[in-house]
């Protein structure tokens, strides 16, 4: 979901809080620019759901719809929900659903009510997403507790905060003469528990739950004398919040400082650029 409070300062999909900048808002055509990268870790989590035939299946945290569309030619035979905070990714997705098989819902992961939808809720998909809502913990067993006996609760996020390109981040805003515009921004998106946690929790709530970690060694293209690419990764994520509260001029000198660092923690290298990127799943089933 589009967050601005599905990330990832965290990554990837939009979904939690309104964004309050415009500056902060999500751009779609950036967060596409790696979309077969942050696509891959959905499949992978969406190959451990087994469920044959749900009538109800609900992306919280959509984003711009591409990984729903999915759902829809998973299961034809299911009613389809996406929802997520971003009025620009929901314009986006659709644009992209010209069939109308999904139904958009706009709303908050923490004030979107699964009672509106009038029938239990069969699979329930949230993708890099719960990294922006700090209070997901209480969240998830109301929304496990929503769904049909048999349903499955299918959860990814991103756990890469202590990489690089996070704790550089919050190094060079610590040094920036606006470090304290900055620290809320990041420091809100490190909502992540631990593999175990999640685990004890979804365990608490059903016997049938399991959780994972899988670290993704990611090759990004580099352009000569072009932008670095995690910069170019993280600029449609994590650094959104940081972008949104400086001005032109202080944005393009945290950039400049931010970039130098990317570039001596990431080298180019024939091949491109390595970025490790280590994210955890859990797939959690009721009993029937």
């Amino acid at each position: 979901m589009t967050p601005s409070t599905h990330p990832s300062a965290a990554e990837d999909a939009p979904g939690g809080t309104s964004d309050r900048t415009t500056d902060a808002a999500w751009d779609p055509r950036q967060y596409a620019v790696f979309s077969g990268h942050r696509g891959r870790p959905f499949a992978d989590l969406l190959a451990r759901v087994d469920a044959a035939s749900p009538r109800l299946v609900v992306d919280l945290g959509c984003g711009p719809g591409e990984l729903t569309l999915g759902l829809a030619q998973r299961w034809p035979d299911a009613r389809i929900v996406g929802v997520d905070s971003s009025p620009d990714m929901l314009a986006r997705a659709r644009e992209l659903d010209t069939d109308g098989r999904v139904e958009w819902v706009e709303a908050t992961a923490e004030g979107w009510d699964h009672t509106e939808l009038g029938a239990p809720v069969d699979v329930l998909v949230t993708n890099a997403t719960l990294q922006w809502v700090p209070g997901h913990l209480r969240l998830i067993p109301s929304w496990v507790e929503s769904l049909a006996p048999g349903g499955t609760f299918a959860m990814q996020v991103p756990s890469n905060f202590d990489a690089p390109s996070h704790r550089l981040m919050r190094e060079v805003a610590a040094r920036h003469p606006r470090a304290a515009d900055l620290r809320p921004g990041l420091d809100r998106a490190r909502a992540v528990a631990r593999p175990e946690t999640y685990a004890a929790l979804l365990l608490d709530l059903t016997p049938d739950a399991d959780v994972w970690q899988t670290t993704y060694q990611h090759v990004l293209a580099a352009v000569p004398d072009g932008p670095h690419p995690v910069l170019e990764w993280v600029r449609g994520t994590g650094l959104r919040p940081v972008l949104g509260v400086l001005d032109d001029d202080e944005r393009e000198g945290f950039v400049v400082d931010y970039e130098r660092e990317l570039e001596a923690a990431y080298p180019r290298r024939s091949f491109g650029v390595l970025f490790p990127f280590t994210r955890t799943f859990a797939v959690a089933r009721t009993p029937r």
